[in-house]
């Protein structure tokens, strides 16, 4: 199919151009359509032919080459001539050209833009840039005030697809609209964003900032966009871990500081139970002080339950079989009279002597008052640092040690007393304490401890343990003592 062209205002063909080396090409910016183009603008078009390029429909412009465009045939509407460079891909590399437009009217009346373009050599430099551009992974695009795409390099359309604006691409419009609005009050964002991508949400650093437009001059917005989502969500798993092991923290401190405030006084309340009954009361008087103890007893069962059930919300599952189990609560049969020393006592036939270390008076009284109605010397130091310097003295058949103590605790005191360089060492050490939570009770096993007895005092189990902690002839004194009673 033949071409029929128009000729020039002035009767001039067309055709005149055909045998030039240079590129020439007449464009209508009313319709959109090619006009004519000679052999070398074909080929820098891409076109196999005229008949191929002149049907091409170049109403869909990006917003930058219409502005660009519109602004050419502005300038040269009155005569003038206008030189620019123009990049083509016609074997899919960039081709620059310098051109020189011109408005030219044509035998029906039309006003077309006349190019006339020669190759020109790009620097090195924008060379380079214009291709690094082309293949940047990360999505770089230039908007125009009103949110238009004006560019996008390939990055941004395999991010986004074709033509979504600035705002579009966060997850939160405000946020959006917010960035690009600083852009245009001349305000540059260096931020990381949630962004809409077609892989779905993607947290994004973006640089955001206000740029003019190298074709119309006017203000725009380029924006450059790198994906951390990999760093975000690492850095939220992270913050997530450390908030649940800093709540763990937080509730273990609680049930220990719970725990030892609860134990404590309820130690005393059912130890001067245990202390009053047997110290020969009416039968009424034996009444009231039996009553008290079993109050104390169900408050003990209850506060049990109440820690054992917030350990296992803290951890989702009951304590370690393997762990050491809390002692168990149990009634008390009552204190035998006090075994007599055995000839076999190194033929001494001496008292048990006892080091208690609590910094609570009270639980001091109640535990030497004890021991005293049966027969065992006890003497007391207020705090772990006193308990040391007691413990240096040596002559003790057993250590109590309360754990939770101002100036030094039992943990620490016991370290230090395992670390003297004298048979004191060795003395059995059992911790005498309200915070007996599985964890706790692994503690006082790795520094040394033999036992634990636990607050509130079942005073049964304290004499139990401390026989069968002491030296041989009191553990058999005391199991055939106890075997009496039974």
């Amino acid at each position: 199919m033949t071409v029929t062209l128009p000729r020039l205002a002035d009767g001039a063909e067309l055709t005149a151009w055909d045998s030039l080396r240079r590129a020439v090409w007449l464009f209508d910016p009313d319709s959109c359509f090619g006009v004519y183009a000679n052999s070398a603008a074909l080929a820098l078009w891409g076109a196999t032919d005229l008949e191929e390029l002149l049907a091409r429909d170049f109403s869909a412009l990006s917003p930058a080459v219409r502005a660009r465009t519109d602004r050419l045939r502005s300038v040269t509407a009155g005569g003038d001539s206008v030189q620019e460079r123009w990049t083509f891909y016609p074997r899919g590399q960039p081709l620059t050209v310098k051109a020189m437009i011109s408005t030219v009217t044509l035998d029906d009346g039309r006003r077309v833009l006349l190019f006339e373009a020669t190759e020109t050599e790009v620097g090195e430099e924008e060379r380079r840039a214009v291709e690094a551009l082309r293949h940047s992974a990360g999505p770089v695009a230039l908007f125009d005030a009103g949110d238009a795409v004006l560019f996008a390099n390939p990055g941004a359309f395999a991010t986004y697809g074709e033509g979504v604006g600035l705002v579009a691409r966060f997850s939160e419009a405000g946020d959006g609209r917010a960035v690009l609005q600083n852009a245009l009050d001349g305000q540059a964002t260096d931020a990381v964003h949630r962004m809409t991508t077609r892989d779905g949400p993607r947290w994004h650093h973006i640089d955001c900032r206000p740029v003019l437009d190298p074709v119309t001059g006017a203000v725009s917005v380029l924006l450059n966009e790198r994906d951390v989502t990999d760093r975000v969500e690492a850095e939220a798993a992270r913050a997530a871990a450390e908030q649940k092991v800093a709540m763990a923290e937080a509730r273990q401190a609680f049930l220990s500081q719970m725990s030892h405030d609860l134990r404590t006084p309820l130690n005393a309340v059912m130890g001067f139970a245990d202390v009053l009954g047997t110290a020969g009361l009416q039968p009424e008087q034996a009444g009231h002080v039996g009553r008290i103890r079993a109050a104390g007893q169900t408050l003990h069962v209850v506060l049990e339950q109440m820690i054992d059930l917030s350990h296992r919300d803290d951890w989702g599952a009951p304590l370690d079989s393997d762990a050491p189990t809390l002692p168990e609560s149990a009634a008390n049969p009552g204190i035998p009279s006090a075994p007599e020393a055995s000839a076999e006592d190194e033929g001494e036939g001496r008292a048990m002597v006892v080091l208690y270390v609590d910094d609570n008076e009270s639980n001091r009284v109640l535990v030497s008052t004890l021991l005293a109605a049966q027969g065992v010397i006890c003497e007391t130091a207020d705090d772990g640092a006193e308990g040391v310097e007691a413990a240096r003295k040596g002559g003790w058949d057993v250590i109590l040690m309360d754990i939770q103590m101002p100036v030094m605790d039992g943990v620490e005191a016991t370290r230090r007393i395992r670390a003297l360089e004298t048979e004191v060492a060795a003395t059995p050490i059992i911790a005498l304490t309200a915070n007996t939570l599985a964890e706790q009770l692994e503690l006082y096993f790795a520094v040394g401890m033999d036992d634990c007895i636990a607050k509130p005092l079942n005073a049964a189990e304290m004499f139990d343990k401390l026989f069968t902690q002491a030296s041989r002839p009191w553990r058999e004194s005391w199991a055939e003592a106890v075997a009496a009673a039974a």
